[in-house]
């Protein structure tokens, strides 16, 4: 495992050059292959240096026991197949959007309403408490998914052929959103059309004109190289994107109460990590994409407000679904 260790860094940034460049041959004999799936690319992305991170802590702390393969970029499955692969225990941990797990619980789409959360700390604060803590288990029993944590990409901003800088300026466009009934509720509110498109195409589909633009935070802009293929990039901040870090409860059950209580504390130093870096990184990438030629709006205080003031019937429409107690406790973080 020590090999596997001190070469997992560097087998992670070249990641994209293979379909699945580790495998259970590499792990020592009798170790159990615990295989991490995910859909970034690139090596700069916060996600992808915390995924790699947390398997060379796992593969040197449990050596012997637990060897994680991390499979980046959809090489071992896209965003349509990988909940899936999780219950079916070809996989065993993922960090997908919250979006994701709309199929599942009504809960989650509290991290989807639009300028509930102000900017990152409120919305990390809200992942403390004790009802953030019960959403973790809110899908084991009726789904066998259990979250291990939160980790946040950053807000979200709008990018478009054209300046968005009220919503009627997105009337008649495609936009690009995750599979979400909130953010599918926000685009039509917009006058514009929602577009259902995996990560992996959005930058072929922006390109070719397929759609007309998409939100984002400022990693996945940059690094992905949305700014290429856009007019510009608006400075709105209406939502979270934030991962849920989850496995299934027949693998955590699976281990002994030594290595479940050692994975689980290696997890909760991942969640903290992934928090600290993910403001670090998204202020740094708002400045790249400017380096690079990009083009960032600013809102005045009135066109702030205008974006606010159509959002805010979708807060009402899913205040049932959600929860009135669980949105205040998140508006109040």
């Amino acid at each position: 495992m020590k090999k596997l260790s001190s070469c997992f860094t560097t087998l992670a940034l070249c990641s994209s050059l293979f379909s699945g460049f580790l495998h259970a041959s590499e792990c020592d004999p009798g170790e159990r292959v615990v295989k991490f799936s995910h859909v970034t690319g690139g090596t700069t992305h916060p996600k992808v240096i915390l995924i790699n991170e947390f398997a060379a802590n796992v593969n040197r702390e449990m050596n012997g026991r637990l060897c994680v393969e991390v499979y980046p970029n959809s090489t071992l499955f896209g965003d349509s197949k990988e909940l899936e692969a999780l219950l079916l225990g070809d996989v065993q941990l993922l960090a997908p959007s919250i979006a994701k797990f709309g199929a599942f619980t009504d809960k989650y789409a509290v991290f989807d309403l639009p300028f509930l959360f102000k900017d990152l700390d409120q919305i990390i604060r809200f992942t403390k408490t004790p009802e953030a803590k019960d959403l973790l288990h809110v899908m084991e029993d009726s789904a066998g998914f259990v979250g291990l944590g939160y980790w946040m990409s950053g807000m979200k901003y709008f990018t478009a052929n054209k300046p968005l800088l009220v919503p009627s300026d997105a009337k008649g466009l495609k936009i690009r959103v995750q599979s979400s009934t909130i953010a599918k509720g926000m685009i039509r509110a917009m006058g514009a059309s929602p577009q259902v498109i995996a990560f992996s195409e959005v930058y072929g589909a922006l390109q070719t004109g397929v759609v007309d633009g998409q939100e984002n935070t400022w990693s996945n802009i940059y690094t992905q190289k949305f700014y290429e293929v856009q007019d510009s990039v608006t400075e709105t901040n209406h939502q979270v994107l934030a991962y849920l870090f989850v496995t299934s409860a027949d693998f955590l059950n699976s281990l002994s109460d030594e290595d479940r209580t050692q994975f689980l504390d290696l997890v909760d130093r991942a969640t903290q990590s992934a928090n600290k870096l993910v403001k670090e990184k998204d202020a740094v990438n708002r400045e790249n994409i400017l380096r690079a030629g990009g083009k960032i709006n600013t809102l005045t205080p009135e066109q702030r407000a205008e974006w606010v003031n159509t959002m805010a019937p979708i807060w009402k429409e899913f205040e049932g679904s959600i929860g009135k107690d669980l949105i205040e406790t998140a508006a109040g973080a």
